[in-house]
């Protein structure tokens, strides 16, 4: 078991490089099954949840390597079609195998999934669109059976109670691109990533129109061939550096972003009083963020794409905690996705959650460090963050939930100046 050690009190300053998106190579490299070709995805971070991915690929008949940012591919056999617990279970996108697995297999044994401990995250949309495709599909003993001869294209809405889902549009479009006719994707779900994932599946010979938007229409084929592909840059990893800068009043370039994909974060931070500048080429995109006196509070509330990115929710109620004023921040896609307020508040932020909202009332200078532990994914970024501006010393347990969406966070804040170690310790410690 790893903690990671902050203290606090240090400006940011200097660049820092974006890796790729987490939340597109995981459903991307699901799709590597649609084919017996060999396929490369390139900027592919060094993730825990992507060394996750790989293991459950491998024992789904697939050959992989993974060198140097460069994911190769290669179906070795398909003798098995079961994704077990003991992989599933440590992350939600493991489940976007199953679209893959029932087209070109035509069949899938998937164990309901695991990951993070942010509310109910339900598979119904999932199960829904691939059974409107003809799947048989039942569900007994923890695991999702799935079998059809061959996929059907339908029309399929794939609205939920909190909106469009995002892993539930990328395995069912996955699955239409080799089903039997057209496949209609009302609610789609039109995240970057999700586009990201349309634009791998189109190298390989998929025919999707409507990408970006909220109608997707997939004409199924007979056969994918293998693709070379590179992944977008990871919008949330470029967000939680953005509010590094600015909860430390610190002036840092990030380079290798995409600023087009974090429109509602950018805007709610200028509101706060950060100062934003675009710099670098259309091909070459980074950005300059800096802040200095003191930050003011925002109302959000989080929205699926292009609102504002729930995966970004408890990085920006980090920084409103320092902020000066009250802040409503209200979560509209897991209401429940607030655990990491009691750790927040160990460190002496004032929060008080109110249905699916918190309130903030934010004190600028008033953070001291404290033993906290990690949640989730998103919120061990926002202990770190506070961490980087507390008096004193933060420790942070159970950062491999950290380590599952960023490529050695501590490394790129040590080199923007930050005072953070990463620390071996026994497990029961650490818990």
């Amino acid at each position: 078991m790893q903690q990671l050690v902050v203290t606090g009190g240090n400006r940011l300053h200097g660049r820092v490089s974006i890796g790729g998106a987490k939340n597109s190579v995981l459903p991307i490299l699901a799709a590597t099954l649609l084919t017996d070709d060999e396929c490369r995805i390139e900027g592919v971070p060094n993730l825990q949840d992507v060394q996750n991915m790989l293991e459950i690929l491998r024992n789904l008949g697939l050959d992989s390597t993974f060198e140097d940012g460069v994911v190769t591919t290669r179906v070795r056999d398909e003798v098995s079609s079961i994704a077990p617990y003991e992989h599933v279970r440590k992350m939600r996108a493991s489940f976007s195998v199953m679209g893959p697995l029932l087209a070109k297999r035509g069949a899938g044994e998937v164990s309901i999934p695991g990951g993070c401990v942010i509310g109910v995250r339900p598979i119904d949309l999932h199960i829904k669109g691939l059974r409107m495709m003809g799947a048989d599909i039942e569900i007994a003993g923890g695991f999702v059976r799935a079998k059809c001869r061959r996929l059907r294209g339908s029309t399929i809405y794939l609205g939920g109670n909190f909106g469009s889902t995002v892993l539930g549009t990328a395995n069912v479009m996955s699955a239409a691109t080799l089903a039997q006719g057209r496949t209609i994707i009302e609610c789609a779900a039109c995240e970057p990533e999700i586009q990201d994932l349309a634009a791998f599946l189109v190298a390989m010979g998929a025919k999707i129109h409507g990408i970006g938007s909220h109608r997707i229409v997939i004409e199924g084929v007979k056969s994918l061939t293998g693709a070379k592909h590179r992944l977008i840059p990871d919008r949330i990893e470029a967000g939680t550096f953005m509010v590094a800068a600015a909860i430390t009043g610190g002036d840092v370039t990030i380079e290798g972003l995409n600023i087009e994909h974090m429109l509602a974060l950018t805007d709610k931070l200028e509101e706060a009083g950060v100062i934003i500048d675009a710099v670098g080429s259309q091909a070459d995109q980074a950005c300059r963020v800096r802040a200095s006196g003191l930050l003011r509070a925002v109302n959000l509330t989080t929205h699926p794409y292009p609102g504002f990115p729930t995966d970004m929710q408890a990085q920006l109620m980090a920084l409103l905690s320092v902020a000066s004023g009250t802040s409503v921040v209200t979560e509209k896609i897991y209401p429940d996705r607030f655990m990491h307020v009691a750790e927040y508040n160990r460190l002496g932020a004032q929060i008080r959650k109110e249905g699916p909202a918190a309130v903030i009332e934010g004190t600028p200078g008033a953070l001291s460090g404290a033993p906290v532990m990690a949640s989730d994914l998103r919120a061990s970024a926002g202990l770190v963050l506070m961490g980087l501006v507390a008096k004193g010393t933060t420790t942070i347990n159970r950062v491999y939930h950290i380590d599952r969406g960023y490529e050695k966070i501590d490394a790129k804040l040590r080199g923007l100046g930050a005072h953070i170690e990463r620390r071996d310790v026994p497990d029961d410690f650490a818990e």
